[in-house]
């Protein structure tokens, strides 16, 4: 169980606020044993500088393996407008939606409480500025000429707080301790807690809502005390000791995010980020197998504007020829041109979104291997056939979205061929959990792609090893958790 501690100079600096037993000053804090359980620590010392007691107590925090807000990187980012501005280009579509100015150079500056603000215009651009840049009080400098537009970024104390603004940071921070890290009841066995991240509106998620509560229930069977979290539980990552991600990942996406505050946390993660840097562009997956020579169809990386590669891809891979968008998931941005008047007429489309694309040989199979695998170890196999009158498994010309049936079974009784490509596209990728997708042609094995985040869903992945499979895979949470904990 966690236990929150609020910081501050000296007693005085509580008096507007209720007093807690949670709060206490720098000076105790320095004085604080060593603590095996876990400690959360909220920083509200006055001043944050370099060799200032606030610098001091986040430092100290995170030698102590105290999850503690702010963290030195928001301090030092935040004390360098060169370090903190290269951050905030994924704000620009949030400041986009800002209303613009009656009169062009306008200014504003807006204070924001652990993400929150008294403006609801401004609460979605306040919390994604909390996500990159975790700290009680931020002030946000805005200005306006043709468009809104961050000018800086500033951490405050509550000492310069008005007294209306000490009422809502006071809302924002009882909020933030007693739900972002409220304690949870556990049972006697639970020996770590496991966050699954998954969105229920998700049209396609990785796992249907019986196959989440298979891992659940497993979970448990194990003792992980199991939560399931959302987006908007970010800021929850430090309660944890493992996150299991069960929605689509990508790269500009809080998916990754996640993913790369969960492995910062000292948290076990599937699928790490790097895996999921790595598995989510097919360019990056195209030269990765060439390199490390793992069987695939003949392939070629197309740029926009290279009319000679294009030539060169007509002459070497024929026609028909599949393109494929580097960043598409579930057979979306996958198109098959058979002339090529076709292929210029698609690559016109595609380029559009994407200034490198990816052409290759087409192979007709009636079906995909799928073979999951585990820390470089096969797990599961399934045989995934083509939608009906289809070429793809998901047909997403039909108004449902449909997709092939499916078969699964023991990994032994897949061709040898076929495993050995797997596996051969997974050890340069790391020790996560994958999908590896394959066509088996003349004996051979093809990789078509590595997925970071496979499916399992009830009744298909599951069908031959059924809650066992939920099992063995919370089961390599334990194993790392345990030599992790062992010190291995």
């Amino acid at each position: 169980m966690s236990q929150v501690l609020i910081v501050i100079d000296q007693p005085s600096d509580w008096a507007p606020y209720y007093p807690s037993e949670r709060v206490i000053t720098f000076a105790d804090y320095l004085q604080l044993p060593a603590r095996p359980q876990r400690v959360r620590i909220i920083n509200l010392c006055a001043d944050y500088d370099y060799r200032a007691e606030g610098y001091y107590c986040s430092l100290l925090a995170e030698a102590r393996s105290h999850h503690v807000l702010p963290s030195v990187r928001t301090l030092n980012d935040l004390s360098v407008p060169q370090l903190y501005k290269l951050q905030l280009a994924p704000l620009m579509p949030a400041l986009n939606k800002l209303q613009p100015p009656e009169v062009p150079g306008a200014r504003r500056v807006i204070k924001s409480f652990f993400g929150h603000c008294a403006e609801p215009a401004l609460q979605p651009l306040a919390r994604l500025l909390f996500d990159r840049f975790a700290c009680p009080i931020l002030e946000i400098s805005l200005a306006c000429d043709e468009s809104w537009e961050i000018v800086d970024l500033h951490v405050c104390s509550h000492r310069e707080l008005g007294e209306a603004e000490e009422t809502l940071f006071a809302e924002a921070l009882d909020a933030f301790s007693n739900q972002v890290w409220r304690p949870r009841t556990k049972s006697a066995n639970t020996r770590y807690d496991l966050a699954i991240l998954a969105n229920p509106d998700e049209a396609l998620p990785p796992s249907d809502a019986a196959a989440l509560k298979k891992f659940v229930s497993a979970g448990r069977e194990l003792g992980f005390a199991v939560e399931m979290i959302g987006p908007a539980d970010y800021m929850r990552l430090p309660e944890f000791d493992a996150l299991f991600i069960r929605e689509t990942t990508a790269i500009d996406h809080h998916t990754y995010r996640f993913a790369k505050k969960a492995e910062a946390e000292g948290l076990v993660v599937l699928d790490d980020p790097t895996s999921i840097l790595r598995c989510t562009n097919k360019i990056y997956l195209a030269d990765l197998f060439a390199t490390h020579k793992v069987p695939a169809p003949k392939t070629r990386i197309l740029h926009r504007g290279d009319e000679a590669g294009v030539r060169r891809a007509l002459v070497e891979l024929g026609l028909p020829m599949v393109i494929k968008i580097p960043d598409g998931s579930f057979s979306r941005g996958v198109v098959k041109v058979h002339s090529e008047a076709e292929l210029r007429d698609k690559l016109g489309e595609l380029f559009a979104e994407s200034s490198l694309l990816l052409a290759q040989e087409f192979l007709y199979t009636e079906f995909d291997w799928r073979i999951g695998v585990l820390n470089n170890k096969p797990l599961y196999a399934c045989r995934y056939y083509m939608a009906k009158n289809h070429w793809q498994i998901y047909n997403h010309g039909t108004k449902k979205n449909n997709s092939g049936s499916s078969a699964t079974l023991p990994t032994f009784e897949v061709p040898r061929a076929v495993l050995q490509a797997a596996l051969k596209a997974t050890r340069p990728i790391g020790n996560g959990f994958y999908g590896v997708d394959v066509k088996e042609s003349a004996g051979k094995g093809f990789v078509i792609e590595v997925n970071d985040n496979p499916s399992i869903d009830s009744g298909v992945e599951d069908k031959y090893l059924g809650r066992e499979l939920y099992r063995l895979i919370l089961q390599e949470f334990v194993r790392r958790l345990d030599a992790r904990r062992a010190g291995t």
